[in-house]
């Protein structure tokens, strides 16, 4: 695979976002948001895929994430997340697709439906939807917030929490590349990213993942700004489950949409290799004049 070129931006207040990339500088950009919890790491095939089709991969991490700064005075609001994104865009070729998983899916939406709606050329939501399903968001918060005061003795402790959370995803036989979501301190393994943003003591947490109505009428003005959207479900997910993406897609029918099967919430982590095809289909449509 690749390596990656790091380089850094400055997001909101200056706050320092670290990203990486792949391909030509000058070539247009594709834009990789990770999951709550995770880091720009869990985007490697996909942006290897992309780059190899002569788009240049931008992977980012959020705020309070893998290696870009922590929020001093724990603002972790998702328009600040998008602020950040925002700024990291004026430091890439203009116009550039957004692919934004969870977390990052809330961040392009508003990012491009509230903050800036001529900014991108598409938008790929990747297993998100604004009326999530809350058991699924509940399971979701109950396993990043299970052991992040505690950490990990060991490699193998974290792989048997992500077996047990995601049974179907086949267990790494090399547990190496879960180091890049993880720090390791006092001889112990804790998730790499800023306490605060999961644990209630945020002064300004991520409050707009339950507005339902706000982010509809984003995805309504990036829409009637004419900006393409893509969605990628996983097929066996319980958090965009497919009642509730069927009534997404009855509400804006010009979003695409693509059922990936064998794949959860993690769906890039699930089936790269189909959740690949179908971003590099839709970016074949993505031409400069849409």
């Amino acid at each position: 695979m690749p390596t990656p070129e790091p380089f850094t931006a400055a997001g909101v207040d200056g706050i320092r976002i670290a990203a990486d990339r792949l391909g030509d500088p000058a070539a247009p950009s594709v834009v990789f948001l990770h999951g709550g919890g995770q880091t720009r790491r869990s985007w490697a095939r996909a942006a290897a895929a992309v780059a190899a089709r002569g788009w240049q991969a931008i992977t980012v991490d959020l705020r309070g994430h893998g290696e870009s700064d922590w929020s001093a005075d724990g603002d972790y609001r998702v328009v600040s997340f998008a602020g950040d994104v925002l700024e990291l865009l004026r430091e890439l070729p203009p116009r550039p697709v957004l692919v934004g998983a969870s977390l990052g899916g809330f961040t392009g939406m508003l990012l491009a439906g509230e903050l800036a709606p001529a900014a991108l050329r598409a938008l790929v939501l990747v297993d998100i939807v604004p009326d999530m399903d809350p058991s699924g968001a509940s399971r979701i918060h109950q396993f990043m917030y299970d052991r992040m005061e505690s950490g990990f003795d060991s490699l193998e402790e974290v792989a048997d929490m992500i077996q047990e959370y995601n049974p179907n995803r086949r267990r790494p036989a090399d547990l190496d590349g879960l180091r890049a979501n993880l720090r390791h301190r006092d001889g112990r393994w804790y998730w790499h990213w800023d306490p605060k943003f999961i644990d209630g003591t945020a002064a300004r947490p991520p409050i707009e993942v339950t507005e339902v109505e706000r982010i509809n009428a984003a995805v309504d003005a990036i829409l009637t700004a004419g900006v393409p959207m893509l969605l990628v479900r996983g097929q066996m997910s319980d958090l965009v489950t497919e009642d509730r993406a069927a009534a997404f897609l009855e509400r804006f029918p010009q979003i695409e949409f693509v059922d990936v099967a064998g794949a959860g919430h993690m769906v890039a982590g699930d089936r790269n290799d189909a959740f690949a095809e179908a971003v590099v289909e839709f970016l074949a449509g993505c031409s400069d004049d849409r």
